[in-house]
């Protein structure tokens, strides 16, 4: 039979690990590189910029439109990579506590 109080200890218990691991991901953190590394961004795992590195032979005033655009796919290089890192650690922090209920992936829920 179907125990509600259980379900509902499972639930807070869930809720508890699921905070703890938004607060972890502050610390998770991913580089993400364009123009053959001469622009790097970090980037967390709340997905905010850390941190954009500019190869100084890039600083120059008739490359500003390529720079502009070597910051944008190094971050956007990086949100990727930290995203999958994010969703790893948002099912390692609630794997085990809720039954596995197919089409119900958690790591999507942020």
């Amino acid at each position: 039979m179907f125990d509600m109080m259980k379900m509902m200890g499972k639930v807070k218990e869930m809720q508890s690990k699921m905070k703890e691991a938004q607060e972890r991901l502050e610390f998770i953190q991913e580089t993400g590189e364009a123009g053959a590394g001469m622009v790097k961004a970090t980037v967390n795992g709340k997905k905010q910029v850390i941190s954009i590195e500019i190869d100084e032979s890039l600083l120059t005033k008739d490359d500003k439109d390529m720079v502009q655009d070597l910051s944008v796919a190094a971050i956007n290089n990086a949100l990727e990579k930290v995203e999958v890192k994010a969703k790893e650690e948002i099912k390692n922090s609630t794997e085990g506590i809720l039954p596995n209920i197919p089409g119900m992936d958690f790591g999507n829920m942020f």
